[in-house]
């Protein structure tokens, strides 16, 4: 099963909602969950911050760590999960934020990727190190923000 279909799936099995905030995937989790029949029941929406502005002025993410740290880091990811969760009012969120590549950015690698769910009063965060071409890298990274929602949803009976 795929993880798209293994997310709605549960989430429709435990009656909650999701939604979420993308950068370096630029949609993909989005589009990805529409794919599955039944989707409309569970899938609030989603918010594709892929400028600075965006990440600060509709998620929240704070502009200090922005200016300090860059876009590619934990602190980013957690705040954009949990940005997306507030706007939208979903039981669960996650959020994608790195380096698709090819090259760096930002002095960090490509690959170079950070997924964040946030659930039931929680925010996890993973660095990852994906490795492929940007589409690749891309499609890695939402499948690892689905399997971290999946895992963190499974958890909590």
């Amino acid at each position: 099963m795929t993880p798209e279909k293994e997310l709605v799936s549960l989430l429709s099995a435990r009656a909650l909602t999701f939604a979420c905030a993308e950068s370096c995937t630029g949609g993909m989790i989005a589009e990805r969950i529409t794919r599955v029949p039944g989707a409309s029941a569970v899938f609030l929406g989603g918010v594709v911050s892929y400028a600075y502005s965006v990440k600060e002025k509709v998620l929240g993410v704070s502009a200090e760590v922005l200016a300090e740290k860059g876009a590619f880091c934990a602190e980013v990811a957690e705040q954009m999960a949990e940005g997306v969760r507030t706007l939208t009012g979903a039981d669960v969120s996650a959020a994608t934020t790195g380096v698709a590549g090819p090259g760096p950015a930002e002095g960090k690698p490509a690959g170079l990727v950070y997924t964040a769910v946030s659930f039931g009063g929680k925010t996890v965060v993973a660095e990852n190190r994906f490795f492929g071409t940007r589409e690749e890298v891309r499609a890695q990274a939402a499948a690892k923000a689905m399997e971290m929602a999946i895992e963190i949803i499974a958890e909590k009976r």
